[in-house]
């Protein structure tokens, strides 16, 4: 019978003595780096001021050497042995992989058994650089909640100033909601005790559900969102104002505040339906790639944080208690002319009735077709939808024509077109009518053909004015005849058919993208 396996104990100085290696690795990594930092150093003031390119690359060289027999030390897979030299090691811990993420650095290491394997769950992650400071953990904290991720790659350039005038414009919206607040309480009562608490709730649930009513009606004016965005964003924030002041009337005339509260809160929410379904295409218009969602969110947290910051304000100024009107018309003056610049500041690639108009004028001048960013600057914002436009898409037959005659001279020129276009000299407008075979391709050829014709039109008056200038009719208008008039339908035929095609292929090369729909044609078709 073979005699038992003997149990030996394992020395104590044995441990100590793998505990003491373990520690002093660190050590020994800090000396080769000071070491050959200063080695390198000293290479590099020796050699001369150009040094040649060899030279620049092998100190290159000689700088990952370092950087890896430190990583090397440090995993425990290289040691410092006699005459300073490094050399191989056996470890229980070993290199896995290495990880970056923006710019940071970690190196990934396993835990060997006695047997040689990896042992299980036993990776750890070592980070390769120091603690950030407080100051850019704070700041890293901030991007997190009022930038997209990946900033400012993940966004268009114009991101920044729609965002900056947005905070601005929050900021004001914010301080002025004091004092409105303030002014309803104490125009229904509350601060004076002038009214039962039953008579304060019953106006007040009056004033929201009115202001419920008016965005109900507004809602079915949803297409006009689309193809009128800046405009009526613009719109949404000057009805906001005016809102704003109707509600600060009640301070002058507290036994009307059920009329002027029902009436301020429809506005506001008006306003409050014009930013909301404007706010997706602008975002839109920002997000390079599938990120509207993350561009979303941080809006809406610059807002918020504005909109705070604003109400603060707000808060430690009406203490003073400072004049209500001088207050308001600051905040106000402040919020309207924010509200424009950031409707201005808004780069969008669609070409609406406005763009389009100012994109075919650009080009029937100089043959080039504007950039984005300057169609979009020379975009006017306070071309509303309720005013009448020169040029009408869709058009009604009545509308255009009374004299069957004008009719009839022109058809044959539109013989081959799925439009007919003309001018109506008593309303000073263009006319597209659209027949009922007309494709999107044809809406937009036929809103082309009409800027041409009201191009040529307004030549021919600048032309006829100038030469009876110093007639005492000068400012008589201009009526051209029908000969002339179709002899400038007839001319413009010849130049969209030579030109259209041009003017697609200049817009598509600066990035425009045209859509029939943004056009708002009327439903309007000859058949």
């Amino acid at each position: 019978m073979p005699p038992p396996p003997m149990k030996l104990k394992q020395s104590p100085s044995a441990n100590s003595a793998t505990a003491a290696a373990a520690s002093t690795q660190d050590a020994i990594a800090a000396r080769l780096l000071v070491r050959e930092t200063m080695r390198i150093s000293a290479n590099l003031a020796t050699s001369s001021g150009s040094s040649s390119p060899m030279e620049v690359a092998a100190s290159a060289a000689q700088q990952a050497q370092v950087r890896s027999i430190v990583d090397d030390v440090k995993f425990g897979s290289l040691v410092e042995g006699g005459g300073g030299q490094a050399q191989f090691v056996d470890s229980s811990l070993r290199l896995i992989c290495r990880e970056e993420i923006d710019g940071r650095r970690w190196n990934y290491v396993a835990e060997k058994d006695g047997s040689g394997r990896f042992k299980k769950n036993s990776i750890r992650a070592l980070s390769l650089q120091s603690p950030q400071a407080p100051t850019e953990e704070l700041m890293s904290f901030v991007r997190s909640y009022v930038v997209p991720e990946g900033f400012p790659d993940s966004v268009n350039p114009s991101y920044v100033p729609y965002m900056m005038w947005r905070a601005l414009k929050h900021f004001f919206g914010g301080a002025i909601g004091v004092f409105t607040t303030q002014t309803l309480l104490s125009s229904v009562g509350v601060s004076r005790n002038r009214a039962t608490p039953g008579a304060v709730a019953i106006n007040w649930i009056l004033k929201d559900g009115a202001g419920r009513v008016g965005k109900m009606i507004f809602a079915r004016q949803g297409k006009k969102f689309d193809y009128d965005l800046k405009q009526l964003r613009f719109t949404g924030d000057l009805l906001m104002e005016l809102g704003a002041g109707v509600e600060l009337v009640t301070a002058a005339m507290p036994h009307l505040f059920l009329p002027l509260a029902c009436a301020a809160n429809v506005v506001k929410n008006v306003a409050a339906v014009t930013s909301t379904s404007t706010r997706t295409p602008i975002y839109k218009a920002f997000a390079k790639g599938e990120n509207i969602g993350d561009v979303t969110a941080k809006g809406e947290c610059v807002g918020n944080i504005a909109d705070l910051l604003g109400t603060g304000l707000s808060i430690m100024i009406s203490k003073r208690n400072p004049s209500l009107i001088t207050t308001f018309a600051f905040f106000s003056c402040g919020y309207v002319f924010s509200s424009y610049q950031e409707v201005k500041s808004v780069v969008l690639h669609t070409l609406n009735r406005a763009r389009f108009s100012v994109a075919v004028e650009s080009f029937l001048k100089t043959g080039q077709v504007p950039s984005l960013q300057e169609g979009n600057k020379q975009e006017d914002i306070f071309n509303f939808p309720w005013k009448d436009k020169p040029v009408v898409i869709g058009s009604r037959f009545k509308d255009a024509f009374q004299d069957p005659g004008s009719y009839l001279a022109i058809e044959p020129l539109f013989e081959k077109e799925r439009y007919v276009v003309t001018y109506n000299p008593s309303k000073g407008k263009v006319y597209a009518l659209l027949k009922d075979q007309a494709k999107p391709d044809d809406i937009i050829k036929a809103a082309f053909h009409a800027h041409v014709l009201l191009h040529s039109i307004h030549s021919l008056n600048d032309r006829q004015s100038f030469s009876r200038k110093h007639q005492e009719y000068d400012n008589s208008k201009f009526t051209p005849t029908s000969a002339d008039l179709e002899a400038r339908i007839a001319e413009s035929c010849n130049m969209v058919s030579a030109a259209y095609m041009h003017f697609k292929s200049k817009a598509a090369e600066q990035g425009w993208r045209m859509s029939d729909s943004l056009l708002n044609p009327g439903r309007a078709r000859l058949y």
